[in-house]
């Protein structure tokens, strides 16, 4: 899912960086809005095949482990995006869809993480576990300096603080998250995390508009101060990372980032007044040019009307400190499942009354870069569009779907997931999602989803170390699989377009 700059995001760090997504949610009331009078015309035993192939036959495991330990990390720019891109067509061919293309967008400057080495220098002495923010510079070899944590939000509280004494120092801008004791949680402990946490919200709801532009320009004074660099929080327990940047939010410094734990402990030194020094050597390169990235993009062309499409989305691009196993080879693998299932079911003669497309975005986490070029290259078919359905929040099963604002298709959505029921239980609530893929095709009026799914510790994999295949759980992905496939074939079928919707 979308990163969130940390560069920006100067108080609240990793807080505005995770995105928990409940395991299942209560079932709302009906809502009180009239719903859509629309017929679901997909026979019995269509969803009875889909059912049953997704869950006896799926390759979703095989799949899985090919693209996570085969193909390995999928950063947007890197030979293994291209190789993940042509493996996902030629899956799609394999399995049955009737056209596959590798759409070109223009991402931007490549880049390439090098070799870190960071060592605490004082109060004493010991290595520190970190890694740098992607698309940050290196340092050019070992720079060795003070820490200090930035605490300013005008321009008249740096002056007073921090102006003239920053040359060569590691800057810390916000404060470490707080974090429940993992192994030794109780209720106080947890009533003062929750308390700190409601600090650093209000602290922030406070801001006024000066403020909130002076953080924002923060860098660039940090940067003409001489800095050696910033440390950002890794925000979550056991000394796990949260990775993110972007093309298109360079860093004029070198980013690392540290364990939750490291991170609070530097504030300690600072706040008591001992000399806390840092060295740290990274060396990142950067590509000369700006590159071309690919969408994949597959899809399964309707017997009646084919120029009206659903659209089932991934993204296929990770992060490059595990395999992106849950963030996103899980919702990529379940598209291309559900591809399989339609194919199958095609194979056997039935087609779907619609066209069913299969995108798998790349330049998501740097931006939803791909998925915005998707659009602006279908600008003119998304009037026909039926619906937007993208998987991105690990690889927990589906249990819920949220109705984007459009909560007049309440009854009609429920309709849909009855015949699901023994892959359930499935709840269709009022609420909106965002961080990913389905929000770019909101601008122009087309009904979009993004499905809840179970956690499965997607809270810890997420843009971490630990998003690698022991952490994904196939039975799930096939589920998930099953899930889209049949709810493709049913908005396929439907006997009409859902109405347009912008929020």
């Amino acid at each position: 899912m979308m990163r969130r700059s940390a560069i920006g995001a100067l108080l609240v760090v990793f807080a505005a960086c995770t995105r928990a997504v409940p395991p299942e949610t209560p079932a709302p009331a009906r809502p009180a809005v009239p719903q859509l009078d629309a017929q679901v015309l997909t026979d019995s035993g269509s969803v009875a095949f889909l059912i049953a192939e997704g869950t006896d036959r799926s390759r979703a495991a095989a799949d899985l482990r090919h693209l996570t330990e085969v193909i390995g990390p999928r950063l947007t720019g890197s030979p293994a995006m291209r190789q993940a891109n042509e493996w996902a067509a030629a899956k799609l061919r394999e399995y049955g869809a009737d056209t596959v293309a590798l759409e070109p967008w223009p991402f931007g400057v490549s880049w390439q993480r090098g070799p870190i080495s960071m060592r605490l220098v004082a109060p004493h002495a010991r290595w520190l576990p970190a890694v740098s923010w992607a698309w940050a510079p290196g340092t050019g070899g070992l720079r060795t300096g003070p820490v200090v944590y930035v605490d300013a939000t005008s321009r008249a509280d740096f002056d007073r603080s921090f102006a003239g004494r920053l040359r060569g120092a590691w800057v810390m801008t916000g404060p470490a998250y707080p974090r429940v004791h993992p192994a030794a949680a109780d209720a106080r402990d947890s009533a003062r995390v929750d308390s700190l946490r409601r600090q650093i919200r209000e602290r922030n709801d406070r801001l006024t508009q000066p403020q909130r532009v002076f953080l924002a320009n923060l860098p660039t004074l940090l940067a003409a101060e001489g800095v050696a660099g910033q440390i950002i929080d890794g925000g979550k327990d056991f000394g796990l990372f949260t990775m993110s940047g972007s093309p298109d939010d360079i860093p004029p410094f070198p980013v690392v980032v540290v364990g939750n734990q490291s991170f609070a402990e530097l504030q300690r030194h600072h706040a008591s007044g001992q000399g806390v020094r840092v060295e740290v050597n990274v060396a990142n390169t950067f590509g000369r040019d700006t590159i071309v990235q690919w969408n994949t993009v597959g899809e399964i062309r309707g017997s009646e009307r084919p120029d009206e499409i659903v659209l089932l989305g991934a993204h296929l691009d990770s992060w490059d400190l595990g395999t992106g196993a849950t963030d996103n080879a899980a919702g990529s693998v379940a598209v291309i499942e559900a591809a399989r299932l339609l194919g199958a079911l095609k194979s056997a003669g039935v087609r779907p009354r619609r066209t069913i497309r299969f995108a798998l975005f790349s330049g998501e986490e740097q931006g939803l870069f791909g998925s915005q070029y998707y659009v602006l290259s279908h600008a003119r078919e998304l009037p026909r569009y039926q619906a937007v359905l993208v998987l991105d929040n690990g690889t927990g099963r589906i249990v819920g779907l949220p109705l984007q604002g459009q909560d007049g298709l309440h009854e009609l959505w429920t309709t849909m997931m009855r015949p699901l029921a023994p892959l359930g239980p499935i709840v269709v609530r009022s609420g909106i999602k965002t961080g990913t893929d389905h929000l770019v095709f909101e601008p122009a009026g087309v009904p979009s989803f993004n499905y809840d799914q179970a956690s499965r510790g997607y809270d810890y994999t997420h843009h971490s170390q630990l998003d690698v295949l022991d952490y994904a759980v196939p039975a799930d992905v096939a589920q998930a699989a099953t899930v889209m496939a049949v709810n493709a074939l049913q908005l396929a079928n439907l006997d009409r377009l859902l109405p347009r919707h912008r929020r």
